[in-house]
């Protein structure tokens, strides 16, 4: 039953850190826009149908690698917050560079934007960061036995 819980614990953690960084790349891919002072903010539909598309683009392409990561955190007991944010980390980068043309002739890959590693790599970070505070302090609790509850104080005789 506490691995049921669990999983429902990951879902929503995996969600809600998807969902953060797909604010953060949205926003940070239209940060040039915004700079201009006389630009007015843009629509709020617009914006919420972007904001999704960012959502679905962010979980889509980080299923796999945060996965691997929730396995090996879930397996070993890792709880540590630096070790979420270096996941995500990864995570981010591993999404961007699945994008990116690798040349295998020079063993490269073609056309990396520098910006665009960076926004996605911080964009993991903060994701692993909002896992770690849904879902990953409790990395690995559901294998440990139930305790029992204290038993009751003998009662003492009355004199």
């Amino acid at each position: 039953m506490a691995l049921i819980g669990r999983l429902f614990a990951i879902f929503f953690g995996f969600l809600a850190a998807c969902f953060v960084a797909g604010m953060i790349v949205v926003v940070a891919l239209l940060d040039p826009q915004f700079s201009d002072l006389g630009m007015e903010l843009p629509d709020t539909d617009a914006l919420n149908i972007i904001l999704g598309f960012g959502f679905l683009f962010v979980s889509g392409f980080a299923l796999v690698p945060a996965m691997i990561v929730v396995l090996i955190t879930e397996a070993f007991y890792i709880r540590g917050v630096l070790t979420y944010a270096i996941g995500g980390a990864v995570c981010g980068a591993a999404c961007y560079l699945g994008l990116i043309p690798f040349d295998t002739a020079t063993m490269h890959f073609e056309g990396i934007v520098r910006r665009h590693l960076e926004i996605m790599t911080g964009a993991g970070i903060v994701a692993g960061f909002t896992y770690w505070l849904i879902a990953g302090r409790n990395a690995g609790a559901w294998r440990e036995p139930r305790r029992d509850p204290p038993s009751p104080p003998p009662n003492l005789p009355s004199l």
